[in-house]
């Protein structure tokens, strides 16, 4: 199965989704179409990585495109996405994040200062292994940018834990071939985790908020 009978197929809905989309773009574009695809993915996290890298890695199988091509174009695309979202985070600056902050029920200015000083203290390893991490591959460049991390390092962390974590996946859909469809069973799992704990981390913080106001309207009336 070739780049162009993978084309076909998504046009006859043999692939659909972003799948086809992803097989398009290569299509037309070549290499640059998977950077173009990764980016896009750094940027709208529900677009999944699990499936581009891996098709990455069948099309290099079929020799449309060069194994260190393929890592080489998704890497560059995960660093221009992850770019891009730093620069959204050094627009909104933590000033004009705190005055969200203040607006917001059951938030306090004073959070968005322990999460700045807890980053400021954690942010490069947070940013290295947090490339490898689905949702928080794409958020974490944020509170870099709210926190000015160096460009150069940022950038540095991001090519390194992209360059990792794209490697795996190409590589797996490189060597299972037409298989390539069940990388995403098994990142899909990981994926489930992190959203599982991201819900119950909200619960926590929801449930603790709404204790302490109870605590300290108890406190007035007594």
């Amino acid at each position: 199965m070739s780049l162009a009978t993978a084309a076909q197929a998504a046009a006859t809905g043999d692939l659909d989704g972003f799948a086809g989309w992803t097989v398009g773009l290569m299509e037309a574009l070549g290499g640059p179409g998977l950077g173009i695809a990764v980016a896009l993915e750094n940027l709208f996290p529900p677009i999944p990585s699990e499936v581009i890298l891996p098709l990455a890695g069948f099309t290099a199988s079929r020799g449309d495109l060069s194994i260190v091509a393929a890592i080489a174009w998704t890497t560059l695309g995960s660093v221009v996405g992850a770019l891009a979202l730093y620069g959204l985070g050094a627009w909104l600056g933590l000033d004009r994040l705190r005055a969200i902050a203040a607006r917001l029920p059951l938030v306090d200015p004073a959070d968005i200062d322990k999460t700045d000083r807890w980053f400021a203290k954690h942010g490069t390893k947070a940013v290295f292994f947090g490339r490898m991490l689905p949702i928080f591959r794409s958020l974490i460049s944020i509170p870099a940018g709210l926190d000015r991390m160096r460009l150069t390092t940022f950038a540095a962390l991001t090519f390194a834990g992209s360059l990792i974590w794209n490697t795996a996946l190409v590589m797996a859909g490189y060597l299972l071939g037409e298989r390539w469809v069940e990388v995403e069973q098994y990142t899909g799992i990981l994926q489930w985790i992190v959203i599982v704990a991201v819900l119950v981390a909200c619960v926590w913080f929801v449930v603790s908020r709404l204790l302490a106001q109870r605590r300290r309207r108890d406190a007035s009336a007594g």
